[in-house]
């Protein structure tokens, strides 16, 4: 398998089963999960999980990241501060989709404590089959990768 094909994984203790849930299932639609972690339930930071997964994502390692916490909000704050990443937070298949077609997103967070297992894997599938429109929205996508400096 090549980096074409790599989706790194990534969470907190909240997200875990779900994380390897997630692993699984795209794993039987072809794609080769890079599961970092954790595996253990003790609390860990998941500031450290999300820069973990964005920096896989940053060097070409993995072409796509998802990553997991209770409201998918504080893991994508982290992984967004990784020159390179857009990532969102989706608890909807639309938006999961357009994040991808109009902002070219390289990451996909998730809230364990938001969704559950089978809207997860729906909102995972729309991320990871839509494709990057370009366009005009190759643009829009230059100037929020300027924001960076």
């Amino acid at each position: 398998m090549t980096a074409s094909n790599r989706v790194v994984l990534s969470s907190d203790r909240a997200a875990i089963q779900l994380r390897q849930a997630i692993a699984a299932h795209i794993a039987a639609h072809g794609w080769e999960p890079v599961d970092i972690g954790p595996s253990m339930a003790e609390s860990t930071p998941y500031p450290h999980h999300g820069e973990a997964a964005a920096r896989l994502v940053a060097s070409g390692d993995c072409q796509f990241g998802i990553i997991l916490c209770g409201t998918g909000q504080g893991i994508m704050m982290a992984a967004n501060k990784v020159k390179g990443i857009r990532c969102g937070v989706c608890s909807d298949t639309f938006s999961a989709r357009m994040i991808r077609q109009h902002n070219d997103a390289n990451m996909l967070s998730l809230g364990a404590r938001v969704v559950g297992e089978g809207l997860a894997l729906d909102i995972v599938d729309a991320f990871l089959t839509a494709r990057f429109e370009g366009g005009r929205h190759a643009t829009r996508v230059e100037m929020i990768d300027a924001l960076e400096g």
